[in-house]
Order: C-alpha cells, then sequence, then structure tokens
C-alpha cells in the first residue's frame, strides 16, 4: 500500500462542470489535460442543457475528454471518499448554487461531496465562478469558500497579456487554474515574459 501523499507518476484532476454560462472553458481545460493528468469529470444535468445550448456539444462527447466520468447523481464514485487521493478539484465554471451549496457543505450532489472531500482534506479546491455583478450573499459564500482553503478565480479579462481573441482570454483563466494546481502549462503570457 502506497504511503499517503507519496510520488505519483500521472496528476490526478477532479474536473466539475456546473450549470453556469461558460461550460467551453470546462471543455477546454479536459483538452489540454488530456493525456497529460488522469482525468475525473462530472458534468451537473443543468450543464449538460447549456453545453448545448452555448456549444452545441453534448455530454456523452466532451465525457470522452475524461478518463473517467460520473453522473452528479453517483454518491459512491470514488471522488465522493477522502481515501481516493487527488491532486485537486477545478469547479468550471461553477454556478453561484454551486458556490452557496459548497460554502455551506450542503453535499446533495458529487460535484458538491467531491469538493468537500477536497476541503476536509485539504487538497486544492478552485472556484471559476461565473456571475456579474455579485451580491453580498455571492461575495459571502465565497470568502467562506476562501477561508475554508478554496481559491476563487473568477474568469477576469486581462490586457497585459495583450489578447488577439476570446480564445487567449479562454487560455489565460485556464493556465492560471492549471498554474494554482502545480501543472506546467504554456497556456498564456505571462507577465515579465515578452
Amino acid at each position: 500500500m502506497r504511503p499517503r501523499g507519496s510520488f505519483r507518476l500521472k496528476n490526478k484532476i477532479i474536473i466539475a462542470i456546473t450549470g453556469a454560462s461558460g461550460v467551453v472553458l470546462g471543455v477546454r481545460i479536459l483538452e489540454y489535460l488530456k493525456n497529460r493528468c488522469e482525468t475525473h469529470l462530472i458534468i451537473s444535468d443543468a450543464a449538460k442543457k447549456i453545453l448545448e445550448y452555448e456549444s452545441g456539444y453534448k455530454a456523452k462527447d466532451i465525457e470522452k475528454l475524461a478518463d473517467h466520468a460520473y453522473s452528479e447523481s453517483d454518491m459512491f464514485a470514488p471522488i465522493a471518499s477522502g481515501s481516493f487521493g487527488t491532486d485537486g478539484m477545478i469547479v468550471i465554471p461553477c454556478s453561484m448554487k454551486s458556490l452557496s451549496n459548497i460554502a455551506h457543505g450542503f453535499s446533495d450532489n458529487l460535484v458538491i461531496r467531491a469538493a468537500d472531500v477536497c476541503l476536509k482534506e485539504r487538497r486544492k479546491l478552485i472556484l471559476v465562478t461565473r456571475e456579474t455583478p455579485l451580491s453580498t450573499i455571492h461575495i459571502d459564500n465565497m470568502l467562506k469558500v476562501s477561508n475554508a482553503g478554496g481559491i476563487i478565480l473568477p474568469p477576469n479579462i486581462t490586457y497585459y497579456s495583450k489578447p488577439k481573441g476570446i480564445m487567449d482570454m479562454e487560455n489565460h483563466i485556464i493556465g492560471k487554474a492549471l498554474d494554482l494546481l502545480g501543472i506546467d502549462n504554456d497556456l498564456y503570457r505571462r507577465w515579465g515574459n515578452d
């Protein structure tokens, strides 16, 4: 039996796509991680509808990008347990409903349970929150998650990288999320690298 925290040959990352605009960010991060990391994917039921509306993709096609895919109702999935080691989780995009449930420990589906596991096991949890403007309730929920060890990464536009289009902006967000997980990438131009 391998001791906890010992060296792994390949990172294990949980990717959750929830019901907020910007589901293509979740698709793009899966495309980048293909053959680079072991990915465990959950697409919420709401995200499946938004995925078709915003991109024309079907969930079954996106699930093929992941090494493992689970239904949001599968509370027996390995990622629902802290004894299943992962290197962290990215919720991309993260709806305000998912944020609220994570902030309050309301683990009624696999997305929230996996996030809860990351927090309790002190693993990286990155929420790419999608809403604007933010209400005081949203901000309070972000603070709760941040205080519990999660990282809030809104998909803000950057200008210093001089983006030439939307793909450059998406790459910046995806690259920042991967940086936070310690996954090397060259998706965006870093400050000072001209």
